[in-house]
């Protein structure tokens, strides 16, 4: 490569100049005065070429964002989210996310918000149960049945809070939430009704699946499907799985369910599981509740709750109500969407009459009523069901409350986790009592 000595040098045909405008004489051939022309000619090609030179990392950088920035643009435009892809960019930036005017939102780092669809009074509201109670574990769920729209999504623990940031994705033993897919699976089968009476033997608590077989002569007990769930009888539930529904269905509805799969893609729940039962006692326990390796998450168990509020129909959970891109133009927006049927709509109508028999009459009477016996929400008819097992991870009494109401028009259905050692904080029941309460005031 030649340097500008070399160039300014070289020797130039006849009558030709560097510059158009200056043409050289062939006649001439004064060296003085071709010095003088060259030096001439420097003057105006040095500064020239040096303003180029520091132009050009101003030039390169425009023409390089310009580029990223339509790359950007054209992606927004024919790449817009997923309803998982969505649910993902919001629950990862939940924890930052900030309120004004009652709306949530959250600032993106690459430009843009996030709008949630989180109703923040009830979702403050749960937050503060949990926290002041100083409950060891504690997570809330709570879904719109008829659109799929989260409007709770909180967690604590004064144990642990590393559990609480993953609380509403990690799975737990389901409990007695389980009996609704046993009833599910007999109702479906046409093989009974809520009103089919069971005889059975044992406490309606009982753990012990060889203390429930009928036998002949005294000692026997009968009881309604539906009064049954409302007061979570395990003898009941326990011999509809094994002696009505059987091994099969049972694993079917669970299936149908959601269980051993992957339900919500983009959300980072791990899928519920259940195994085979290998014999008849197995079967019984799970049909009952009992199964500790059936596990549910949270967000699944709302899921589920909400299926039932909302017809049978299973919708994917979602947490932003709207996205914007960095230029304010709406990439997403909340739209239902269905991931399948779990049930016909007369088994959710017949699954409605048995929970609601939960809160009149069963297992959170209690917690609803005052001493007098006068309901806390008089004006709210409320389907619902507890589930209560001790569980290794954390090691704890585990208890699930799941409701949804108003029974004939559902507009929110909800899930409660609480997890208490040998000091009991609060019940499951009772969080979900002050979610109603908080929800419809």
């Amino acid at each position: 490569m030649h340097d500008y000595k070399h160039l300014v040098h070289k020797q130039r045909e006849p009558g030709r100049g560097w510059l158009p405008w200056r043409r050289k004489s062939a006649a001439s051939s004064n060296p003085q005065r071709e010095s003088k022309q060259r030096r001439l000619r420097l003057r105006i090609l040095l500064p020239l070429l040096a303003l180029l030179l520091a132009l050009y990392p101003v030039y390169s950088l425009l023409v390089t964002k310009g580029a990223k920035l339509a790359t950007l643009s054209r992606l927004w435009k024919t790449e817009r989210p997923t309803a998982g892809q969505a649910f993902q960019l919001a629950a990862g930036h939940l924890s930052v996310s900030v309120v004004a005017g009652g709306v949530r939102t959250a600032a993106l780092p690459e430009g843009g918000t996030v709008r949630y669809t989180i109703d923040d009074a009830l979702q403050q509201r749960m937050a503060e149960v949990l926290a002041t109670n100083q409950v060891p574990y504690g997570v809330f769920v709570a879904i719109e049945p008829k659109t799929g729209r989260i409007l709770a999504m909180t967690s604590y623990s004064a144990e642990d809070p590393a559990w609480a940031n993953g609380s509403f994705y990690g799975i737990n033993p389901m409990a007695s939430l389980f009996k609704i897919v046993t009833a599910a699976a007999a109702l479906e089968a046409k093989k009974v009704s809520p009103e089919t009476v069971v005889a059975f033997r044992g406490r309606y608590c009982s753990e012990n699946p060889k203390s429930w077989v009928v036998k002949p002569g005294s000692g026997n007990r009968e009881m309604g499907l539906t009064v049954a769930m409302g007061k979570s009888v395990n003898p009941v539930f326990g011999r509809l799985a094994s002696d009505v529904v059987g091994r099969n269905s049972i694993m079917a509805m669970a299936e149908r369910f959601g269980f051993n799969q992957v339900l919500f893609p983009g959300a980072p729940a791990l899928p519920s599981t259940i195994q085979v039962p290998q014999n008849d006692l197995e079967l019984k326990l799970m049909g009952a509740g009992l199964g500790r390796e059936v596990k549910i998450s949270p967000l699944h168990a709302a899921a589920v709750i909400a299926a039932i509020a909302n017809g049978g129909v299973m919708l994917a959970p979602g947490l932003a109500e709207e996205i914007r891109d960095g230029r304010g133009n709406t990439i997403y927006a909340h739209q239902p969407e269905v991931l399948r049927r779990v049930v016909t709509p007369e088994t959710a109508a017949q699954l409605a009459r048995m929970l609601s028999t939960t809160v009149s009459s069963g297992t959170s009477r209690r917690i609803f009523h005052d001493r007098r016996g006068r309901p806390r929400l008089a004006a709210l008819d409320i389907c619902a069901k507890t589930g209560s097992i001790d569980g290794r991870n954390p090691v704890g009494h585990y208890s699930w409350f799941a409701a949804y109401a108003p029974a004939d028009d559902p507009q929110i259905a909800l899930v409660a986790l609480v997890i208490n050692r040998n000091r009991w904080r609060i019940k499951a029941t009772y969080v979900g009592e002050q979610a109603l309460e908080a929800f419809f005031k």
